[in-house]
């Protein structure tokens, strides 16, 4: 199971890191990703690691913006947000996925059906 926590509220320019936890299984072994969906609006994938940290991937909206890294000691993976914008707000999840690319991000968003509650993320001034 992966639990997604660290949202909240934020003004405009303001950061937030975002935790995703997983439990009853070791992370070590599964590329991570983070996807959002604002309301009304299809669920998108915004960033993505690696199995083993080396390769990350993000969307064109958040690159140099957000940064991915995982602390497998710690079986989890972050989700560093910096300059946020109110088209940042969402609710953000995290799931597995076969890579870091966009392709593989498109596969979950097609084919994942385990999705946690997410954490939420709302970008106002």
């Amino acid at each position: 199971q992966l639990v997604e926590s660290g949202g909240g509220m934020v003004q405009p320019g303001g950061s937030l890191k975002l935790s995703c936890a997983a439990s009853g299984f070791a992370l070590d072994h599964y590329g991570i990703g983070w996807f959002r969906q604002a309301p009304g609006k299809e669920r998108e994938g915004v960033s993505s690691i690696s199995y083993n940290g080396l390769f990350t991937y993000y969307s064109a909206s958040v690159q140099g913006r957000f940064t991915i890294s995982r602390d497998d000691a710690k079986n989890t993976v972050y989700l560093q947000m910096n300059n946020l914008r109110p088209a940042d707000t969402a609710l953000y999840y995290c799931a597995p996925v076969p890579g870091a690319t966009a392709q593989a991000m498109v596969v979950i968003l097609d084919e994942y059906d385990q999705w946690g509650p997410g954490t939420q993320v709302t970008v106002s001034s």
